[in-house]
């Protein structure tokens, strides 16, 4: 890991910042006003990292240049990652030569699952190409301990991917631990081969991982089961799935992976494990976990358990920090963690939901 004091940043992330357009409780058909947030899986993680735990982020990303680019950033600055990367592209007027991503998203109820439309074709960041970021800039004449992206973003076009692996090339160039979320989104694979394309991907970026948010299903060489929903895992399971990544992926140093047991959408079974020096861990468990908004809860895991590691907390209080940290998330509406330090630390040890006075 570099010297922090020679870094001017803890983390740097990549990906695609959206504005998400909330319904509230109502439904996206029905409703006449709606709140907005900025939202996405890799710039989650940066905000968290700033916002609960108080370190030096920034975000690579794109936005155009009109009201609802300038909206976004307004939400990104109350966030407080340092936004001088973004990329700010002219506006033509109509958004026919690039536009800012949209969602709407309804959090569900009881036995209405939550659902999501994306609105996100031909937006600025899915038109960035290699060599439009000076990666040199940022890991060698800025320095940055760890960078972080994901599936996400480089599922959004061919040359997001190949962004993505520029990145990643230069951060590892540098010295600068690198972690990849898998993140499948299926809306987004459906013109690139699906889940096994999504698959060739995530395999040909492997070699430059070191952290892994995922599991087999995301990079196995052959489409199988697990690659078709949610894994669930016992510890002993979990530890014979890492290993066989590990072997294939020795550069891997951490492979994480959540599990969440929805048994309603707003009540779900919450938890995690890690595998690192041939050993796994599991995290805290929610067995029963009162949700209000789940979106962003994997994303404010990554973060916890991006920040144990940097303290050098070790995998055991990583984990438990990142599941804590994605069960507060979760209590709160938006995609993004309005939790502290202290609440986090308060649930890891154990802490009530009784009122704080």
């Amino acid at each position: 890991m570099r010297d922090p004091v020679l870094c001017e940043w803890d983390l740097v992330s990549l990906g695609e910042v959206m504005l998400r357009f909330d319904p509230g409780e109502g439904r996206i058909v029905g409703s006449r006003s709606f709140r907005v947030w900025e939202g996405g899986g890799e710039y989650n993680v940066v905000r968290g990292l700033r916002r609960c735990f108080g370190l030096r982020t920034a975000i690579v990303t794109a936005l155009v240049d009109n009201p609802v680019g300038r909206l976004v950033e307004d939400l990104m600055l109350q966030g407080g990652v340092d936004l001088s990367h973004v990329l700010w592209r002219d506006f033509d007027g109509i958004g026919r030569e690039a536009r800012n991503g949209v969602y709407f998203l309804e959090r569900g109820f009881g036995v209405r699952g939550g659902f999501g439309m994306m609105d996100r074709g031909n937006t600025a960041i899915s038109q960035v190409k290699p060599g439009d970021v000076d990666w040199d800039e940022i890991f060698q004449d800025e320095g940055a301990q760890w960078f972080h992206t994901g599936g996400v973003m480089a599922a959004l076009s061919e040359d997001s991917t190949e962004v993505v692996r520029e990145a990643m090339t230069a951060a590892k160039r540098h010295g600068t631990i690198v972690s990849f979320d898998c993140n499948y989104r299926p809306s987004l694979w459906k013109s690139r081969g699906g889940r096994q394309g999504s698959i060739d991907v995530n395999r040909s970026l492997m070699p430059l991982v070191d952290v892994l948010f995922g599991h087999e299903g995301d990079i196995a060489a052959t489409l199988g089961e697990a690659s078709q929903g949610p894994v669930w895992h016992t510890l002993e399971s979990f530890h014979a799935m890492a290993g066989r990544v590990n072997t294939e992926f020795e550069n891997l140093k951490v492979i994480a992976s959540t599990v969440r047991r929805p048994l309603t959408a707003n009540r779900n079974g919450w938890s995690a494990f890690g595998y690192a020096e041939g050993e796994a861990y599991e995290g805290l468990r929610f067995d029963d976990l009162e949700i209000l908004d789940r979106v962003g809860g994997g994303d404010s895991f990554a973060s916890g358990l991006i920040y144990g590691l940097l303290q050098g907390k070790g995998i055991r209080w990583a984990l438990d920090c990142g599941v804590a940290h994605g069960a507060l998330a979760m209590s709160t509406a938006g995609d993004s963690s309005m939790a502290t330090l202290h609440e986090v630390e308060r649930l890891m040890t154990g802490g009530s939901a009784g009122t704080v006075r």
